[in-house]
Protein backbone atom coordinates (compact mmCIF):
# COMPACT_ATOMS: atom_id res chain seq x y z
CA UNK A 1 0.00 0.00 0.00
CA UNK A 2 1.72 3.62 -0.83
CA UNK A 3 1.73 6.56 1.07
CA UNK A 4 2.21 9.42 -1.08
CA UNK A 5 -0.49 11.92 -0.75
CA UNK A 6 -1.36 12.49 -4.36
CA UNK A 7 -2.58 8.57 -4.33
CA UNK A 8 -4.93 8.74 -1.81
CA UNK A 9 -7.98 9.85 -3.48
CA UNK A 10 -7.25 7.39 -6.15
CA UNK A 11 -6.60 4.68 -3.78
CA UNK A 12 -9.95 5.23 -2.20
CA UNK A 13 -11.58 5.36 -5.40
CA UNK A 14 -10.35 1.86 -6.50
CA UNK A 15 -10.00 -0.06 -2.98
CA UNK A 16 -14.25 0.74 -2.71
CA UNK A 17 -14.84 -1.37 -5.57
CA UNK A 18 -16.15 -4.70 -5.13
CA UNK A 19 -14.23 -7.92 -5.65
CA UNK A 20 -15.41 -8.96 -9.34
CA UNK A 21 -15.87 -12.52 -10.12
CA UNK A 22 -15.19 -14.27 -13.65
CA UNK A 23 -12.54 -11.91 -14.42
CA UNK A 24 -7.52 -5.80 20.89
CA UNK A 25 -5.30 -5.14 22.96
CA UNK A 26 -6.86 -8.43 24.07
CA UNK A 27 -7.60 -11.44 22.03
CA UNK A 28 -11.01 -12.12 20.69
CA UNK A 29 -13.24 -13.74 18.39
CA UNK A 30 -13.22 -12.81 14.76
CA UNK A 31 -15.33 -13.96 11.75
CA UNK A 32 -16.64 -17.67 12.96
CA UNK A 33 -19.03 -18.30 10.07
CA UNK A 34 -18.33 -20.83 7.69
CA UNK A 35 14.17 -4.03 -18.22
CA UNK A 36 11.31 -5.67 -16.89
CA UNK A 37 10.34 -8.50 -17.30
CA UNK A 38 6.78 -8.86 -19.79
CA UNK A 39 3.67 -8.20 -18.26
CA UNK A 40 1.69 -9.68 -21.03
CA UNK A 41 0.90 -12.82 -19.95
CA UNK A 42 -2.30 -14.14 -19.45
CA UNK A 43 -3.48 -14.35 -16.23
CA UNK A 44 -4.69 -17.17 -14.82
CA UNK A 45 -7.37 -15.40 -13.43
CA UNK A 46 -8.95 -11.70 -13.36
CA UNK A 47 -10.93 -11.71 -9.95
CA UNK A 48 -10.57 -8.30 -7.88
CA UNK A 49 -7.62 -8.43 -5.77
CA UNK A 50 -5.48 -6.31 -4.18
CA UNK A 51 -2.02 -7.39 -2.18
CA UNK A 52 -2.67 -11.44 -2.89
CA UNK A 53 -1.45 -13.98 -0.54
CA UNK A 54 -2.00 -18.25 -1.10
CA UNK A 55 -2.10 -20.97 1.42
CA UNK A 56 -2.99 -24.60 0.20
CA UNK A 57 -5.04 -27.14 2.50
CA UNK A 58 -6.48 -30.49 1.47
CA UNK A 59 -6.36 -29.08 -2.14
CA UNK A 60 -7.56 -26.08 -1.84
CA UNK A 61 -6.55 -22.80 -2.15
CA UNK A 62 -7.51 -19.80 -0.11
CA UNK A 63 -6.71 -16.45 -0.75
CA UNK A 64 -6.60 -13.32 1.65
CA UNK A 65 -6.63 -9.79 -0.05
CA UNK A 66 -6.56 -6.25 1.36
CA UNK A 67 -10.29 -5.40 1.85
CA UNK A 68 -13.09 -4.97 4.70
CA UNK A 69 -12.48 -7.35 7.41
CA UNK A 70 -9.80 -9.14 5.40
CA UNK A 71 -11.68 -10.60 1.95
CA UNK A 72 -11.00 -14.29 1.38
CA UNK A 73 -11.41 -16.36 -2.07
CA UNK A 74 -11.41 -20.15 -2.36
CA UNK A 75 -10.29 -22.22 -5.32
CA UNK A 76 -9.19 -25.74 -6.41
CA UNK A 77 -7.10 -25.37 -9.58
CA UNK A 78 -5.97 -21.29 -8.62
CA UNK A 79 -8.31 -20.02 -11.83
CA UNK A 80 -11.88 -20.38 -10.05
CA UNK A 81 -12.13 -18.46 -7.07
CA UNK A 82 -15.24 -18.58 -4.99
CA UNK A 83 -15.83 -15.73 -2.10
CA UNK A 84 -15.63 -16.62 1.12
CA UNK A 85 -16.55 -14.61 4.68
CA UNK A 86 -14.03 -12.36 5.45
CA UNK A 87 -11.77 -13.55 8.24
CA UNK A 88 -13.51 -9.99 10.40
CA UNK A 89 -16.99 -9.89 10.65
CA UNK A 90 -16.56 -7.02 13.27
CA UNK A 91 -13.38 -4.58 13.23
CA UNK A 92 -11.29 -5.30 15.49
CA UNK A 93 -11.77 -3.45 19.31
CA UNK A 94 -7.87 -2.94 19.60
CA UNK A 95 -7.67 -1.48 16.08
CA UNK A 96 -10.16 0.90 16.14
CA UNK A 97 -8.48 2.20 19.44
CA UNK A 98 -4.72 2.30 18.29
CA UNK A 99 -5.79 3.91 15.17
CA UNK A 100 -8.29 6.64 15.35
CA UNK A 101 -10.11 6.49 12.31
CA UNK A 102 -9.87 2.97 11.46
CA UNK A 103 -12.89 1.64 9.31
CA UNK A 104 -12.34 -2.04 9.17
CA UNK A 105 -10.49 -1.99 5.54
CA UNK A 106 -7.73 -4.53 7.04
CA UNK A 107 -4.76 -4.10 4.74
CA UNK A 108 -2.20 -6.48 3.50
CA UNK A 109 -2.37 -9.70 4.88
CA UNK A 110 0.19 -12.43 5.48
CA UNK A 111 -0.60 -16.02 6.22
CA UNK A 112 1.24 -18.98 7.09
CA UNK A 113 1.26 -22.42 8.98
CA UNK A 114 3.05 -23.15 12.53
CA UNK A 115 3.09 -25.79 14.69
CA UNK A 116 -0.62 -27.07 12.69
CA UNK A 117 -2.29 -23.39 13.04
CA UNK A 118 -2.87 -20.57 10.55
CA UNK A 119 -1.52 -17.46 11.72
CA UNK A 120 -2.69 -14.74 9.95
CA UNK A 121 -0.81 -11.15 10.15
CA UNK A 122 -2.97 -8.08 9.09
CA UNK A 123 -2.17 -4.43 8.54
CA UNK A 124 -4.15 -1.49 10.00
CA UNK A 125 -3.44 2.37 9.39
CA UNK A 126 -4.47 5.77 8.77
CA UNK A 127 -3.81 7.06 5.49
CA UNK A 128 -0.57 9.20 4.84
CA UNK A 129 0.66 8.39 8.31
CA UNK A 130 2.22 6.22 9.91
CA UNK A 131 -0.24 5.32 12.88
CA UNK A 132 -0.09 1.59 11.84
CA UNK A 133 -0.05 -1.89 13.75
CA UNK A 134 0.23 -5.31 12.34
CA UNK A 135 -2.47 -7.64 14.32
CA UNK A 136 -2.36 -11.54 14.05
CA UNK A 137 -5.59 -13.55 14.07
CA UNK A 138 -5.19 -17.09 13.81
CA UNK A 139 -7.23 -20.34 13.04
CA UNK A 140 -6.77 -24.23 13.15
CA UNK A 141 -8.04 -24.67 9.53
CA UNK A 142 -8.76 -22.35 6.36
CA UNK A 143 -12.06 -24.63 5.88
CA UNK A 144 -15.23 -22.51 6.49
CA UNK A 145 -16.96 -25.70 6.99
CA UNK A 146 -14.82 -27.46 9.34
CA UNK A 147 -16.25 -27.44 12.83
CA UNK A 148 -13.14 -26.51 13.65
CA UNK A 149 -13.01 -23.53 11.88
CA UNK A 150 -12.77 -20.28 14.01
CA UNK A 151 -10.69 -17.19 13.68
CA UNK A 152 -8.94 -15.94 16.90
CA UNK A 153 -7.99 -12.33 17.18
CA UNK A 154 -4.60 -12.08 18.98
CA UNK A 155 -4.55 -8.53 19.02
CA UNK A 156 -1.56 -6.16 17.93
CA UNK A 157 1.87 -7.52 17.51
CA UNK A 158 3.77 -4.20 16.58
CA UNK A 159 2.86 -0.68 16.28
CA UNK A 160 4.66 2.53 14.75
CA UNK A 161 3.99 6.17 16.33
CA UNK A 162 4.16 8.88 14.68
CA UNK A 163 7.05 11.04 16.02
CA UNK A 164 8.82 8.09 18.05
CA UNK A 165 9.39 5.86 14.58
CA UNK A 166 10.51 6.66 10.97
CA UNK A 167 9.35 3.41 10.03
CA UNK A 168 5.71 1.78 8.87
CA UNK A 169 4.05 -1.02 10.42
CA UNK A 170 2.17 -2.06 7.34
CA UNK A 171 2.69 -5.25 4.96
CA UNK A 172 4.47 -8.14 7.33
CA UNK A 173 5.63 -10.94 5.97
CA UNK A 174 6.86 -14.02 8.35
CA UNK A 175 10.15 -15.69 7.54
CA UNK A 176 11.42 -18.59 9.14
CA UNK A 177 15.17 -18.76 8.74
CA UNK A 178 17.35 -22.17 8.93
CA UNK A 179 17.25 -23.16 12.33
CA UNK A 180 13.33 -22.35 12.85
CA UNK A 181 13.52 -18.73 14.41
CA UNK A 182 11.00 -16.71 13.27
CA UNK A 183 11.71 -13.21 11.65
CA UNK A 184 8.97 -10.53 10.55
CA UNK A 185 9.49 -8.58 7.84
CA UNK A 186 7.31 -5.20 6.87
CA UNK A 187 7.26 -1.52 6.00
CA UNK A 188 6.39 1.16 3.53
CA UNK A 189 8.12 4.44 2.48
CA UNK A 190 9.39 6.28 5.56
CA UNK A 191 12.85 4.40 6.47
CA UNK A 192 11.89 1.64 4.39
CA UNK A 193 11.73 -2.37 4.96
CA UNK A 194 12.47 -3.33 8.19
CA UNK A 195 12.90 -7.01 9.83
CA UNK A 196 12.30 -7.74 13.86
CA UNK A 197 12.92 -11.40 15.42
CA UNK A 198 9.28 -12.52 16.77
CA UNK A 199 8.77 -14.37 20.21
CA UNK A 200 8.28 -18.38 19.38
CA UNK A 201 4.64 -17.80 19.67
CA UNK A 202 5.06 -15.27 17.06
CA UNK A 203 2.79 -12.79 18.72
CA UNK A 204 5.29 -10.31 20.03
CA UNK A 205 9.13 -9.16 19.04
CA UNK A 206 11.58 -10.92 20.56
CA UNK A 207 13.37 -9.45 23.74
CA UNK A 208 15.72 -7.45 23.33
CA UNK A 209 14.16 -6.08 20.38
CA UNK A 210 16.51 -5.08 17.67
CA UNK A 211 15.39 -3.74 14.21
CA UNK A 212 16.92 -3.99 11.10
CA UNK A 213 16.99 -2.18 7.98
CA UNK A 214 16.94 -4.36 4.76
CA UNK A 215 15.95 -1.99 2.28
CA UNK A 216 15.23 1.83 1.51
CA UNK A 217 15.31 4.28 -0.89
CA UNK A 218 16.39 7.78 -0.98
CA UNK A 219 14.26 9.63 1.37
CA UNK A 220 15.29 14.11 1.98
CA UNK A 221 16.88 14.44 4.91
CA UNK A 222 14.68 17.73 5.76
CA UNK A 223 11.72 15.97 5.22
CA UNK A 224 9.89 16.07 8.06
CA UNK A 225 9.22 12.70 10.12
CA UNK A 226 5.82 12.69 10.16
CA UNK A 227 5.85 12.60 6.47
CA UNK A 228 6.29 9.28 4.48
CA UNK A 229 8.91 11.13 2.22
CA UNK A 230 9.27 9.91 -1.87
CA UNK A 231 11.42 6.78 -0.64
CA UNK A 232 8.97 4.63 -2.70
CA UNK A 233 9.48 0.77 -1.38
CA UNK A 234 7.07 -1.61 0.45
CA UNK A 235 5.48 -5.16 0.25
CA UNK A 236 8.30 -7.01 1.70
CA UNK A 237 8.32 -10.72 0.95
CA UNK A 238 11.62 -13.11 1.42
CA UNK A 239 11.39 -16.62 -0.07
CA UNK A 240 13.87 -19.29 0.71
CA UNK A 241 15.35 -21.19 -2.07
CA UNK A 242 18.92 -22.85 -2.82
CA UNK A 243 20.79 -21.20 0.64
CA UNK A 244 19.55 -18.17 -0.24
CA UNK A 245 17.05 -15.60 1.02
CA UNK A 246 15.27 -13.54 -1.87
CA UNK A 247 13.40 -10.42 -0.79
CA UNK A 248 11.08 -9.10 -3.07
CA UNK A 249 9.83 -5.47 -2.60
CA UNK A 250 7.70 -2.94 -4.67
CA UNK A 251 9.10 0.13 -5.64
CA UNK A 252 6.86 3.38 -7.01
CA UNK A 253 3.27 3.98 -6.31
CA UNK A 254 0.16 1.32 -6.24
CA UNK A 255 -3.50 2.47 -6.17
CA UNK A 256 -3.46 4.82 -9.26
CA UNK A 257 -6.19 3.42 -11.69
CA UNK A 258 -3.90 4.25 -15.01
CA UNK A 259 -1.33 5.92 -13.36
CA UNK A 260 -0.09 3.62 -11.30
CA UNK A 261 3.81 2.79 -11.87
CA UNK A 262 4.36 -0.05 -8.93
CA UNK A 263 7.09 -2.66 -10.12
CA UNK A 264 8.61 -5.49 -8.32
CA UNK A 265 12.32 -5.84 -7.65
CA UNK A 266 14.25 -8.27 -5.75
CA UNK A 267 17.77 -8.79 -3.99
CA UNK A 268 19.15 -12.16 -2.22
CA UNK A 269 21.58 -12.42 0.81
CA UNK A 270 22.99 -15.56 2.92
CA UNK A 271 21.75 -14.84 5.71
CA UNK A 272 17.67 -13.73 6.41
CA UNK A 273 19.73 -10.27 8.73
CA UNK A 274 20.82 -9.32 5.29
CA UNK A 275 22.46 -7.36 3.70
CA UNK A 276 20.55 -8.23 0.32
CA UNK A 277 22.72 -7.11 -2.72
CA UNK A 278 21.14 -7.03 -6.06
CA UNK A 279 22.44 -8.69 -9.34
CA UNK A 280 24.80 -5.53 -9.36
CA UNK A 281 26.42 -6.06 -6.64
CA UNK A 282 24.07 -2.98 -5.07
CA UNK A 283 22.83 -3.80 -1.64
CA UNK A 284 18.99 -3.06 -1.33
CA UNK A 285 19.62 -0.85 2.03
CA UNK A 286 21.37 1.77 -0.46
CA UNK A 287 18.59 1.59 -3.37
CA UNK A 288 19.39 -0.97 -5.00
CA UNK A 289 16.84 -3.69 -6.36
CA UNK A 290 16.92 -6.50 -9.55
CA UNK A 291 13.91 -5.96 -12.09
CA UNK A 292 11.46 -8.93 -11.98
CA UNK A 293 8.48 -7.67 -13.82
CA UNK A 294 6.86 -3.86 -14.52
CA UNK A 295 4.09 -2.49 -15.94
CA UNK A 296 3.44 -2.05 -19.76
CA UNK A 297 0.73 -1.09 -22.11
CA UNK A 298 -1.71 -4.26 -20.52
CA UNK A 299 -1.01 -3.68 -17.14
CA UNK A 300 -0.39 -0.31 -15.76
CA UNK A 301 1.43 -1.72 -12.30
CA UNK A 302 2.48 -4.61 -11.20
CA UNK A 303 3.46 -5.33 -7.19
CA UNK A 304 3.00 -6.40 -4.03
CA UNK A 305 3.58 -9.64 -4.63
CA UNK A 306 4.10 -13.22 -2.59
CA UNK A 307 6.21 -16.35 -3.83
CA UNK A 308 4.60 -20.18 -3.15
CA UNK A 309 6.14 -23.72 -4.57
CA UNK A 310 3.08 -25.76 -5.29
CA UNK A 311 3.29 -29.40 -6.77
CA UNK A 312 6.82 -28.51 -6.82
CA UNK A 313 6.86 -25.37 -9.25
CA UNK A 314 7.55 -21.73 -7.89
CA UNK A 315 4.81 -19.44 -8.23
CA UNK A 316 4.84 -15.20 -8.34
CA UNK A 317 1.41 -14.03 -6.97
CA UNK A 318 0.77 -10.55 -7.56
CA UNK A 319 -1.53 -7.65 -8.29
CA UNK A 320 -1.64 -5.81 -11.22
CA UNK A 321 -3.85 -2.46 -12.92
CA UNK A 322 -5.63 -3.78 -15.63
CA UNK A 323 -5.28 -1.14 -19.21
CA UNK A 324 -8.40 -3.30 -20.27
CA UNK A 325 -10.47 -2.47 -17.33
CA UNK A 326 -9.94 1.14 -16.54
CA UNK A 327 -6.62 0.40 -14.23
CA UNK A 328 -8.73 -1.99 -11.80
CA UNK A 329 -6.75 -3.97 -9.47
CA UNK A 330 -6.43 -8.05 -10.50
CA UNK A 331 -5.10 -11.16 -9.10
CA UNK A 332 -2.15 -12.10 -11.68
CA UNK A 333 0.08 -15.65 -10.41
CA UNK A 334 2.56 -16.49 -13.22
CA UNK A 335 5.14 -19.10 -13.16
CA UNK A 336 8.21 -18.13 -11.59
CA UNK A 337 11.50 -19.67 -13.03
CA UNK A 338 15.18 -19.09 -11.75
CA UNK A 339 18.54 -18.16 -14.66
CA UNK A 340 21.64 -20.09 -14.17
CA UNK A 341 22.94 -17.47 -11.26
CA UNK A 342 20.07 -18.15 -9.15
CA UNK A 343 17.90 -15.15 -10.12
CA UNK A 344 14.26 -15.07 -10.48
CA UNK A 345 12.91 -14.93 -13.90
CA UNK A 346 8.97 -14.90 -14.81
CA UNK A 347 8.25 -18.18 -16.96
CA UNK A 348 5.78 -16.24 -19.93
Amino acid sequence: MSYSSPSLAARGRLLALPLLLGLAGRPGSAQTTPGPASAQTTPPALIGAHDPVLAQQNGTYYMFCTGRGIAVWSSKDRKTWKAEAPVFATPPAWAQQAVPGFKDHIWAPDISLHDGRYYLFYSVSAFGKNTSCIGLVTNKTLDPRSPDFRWEDQGKVIQSVPGRDNWNAIDPNLIRDETGTPWLTFGSFWGGIKLVQLRPDLRAPAQPEQWRTLASRPRDPKQPDAQPGEGAVEAPFIFRKNGWYYLFTSFDYCCRGPKSTYRIVVGRSKAVIGPYVDQAGVPLEQGGGTAVLGGDKNWYGLGHNSVYTFDGADYLVFHGYDAADQGRSKLRIEKLGWDTAGWPVVQP
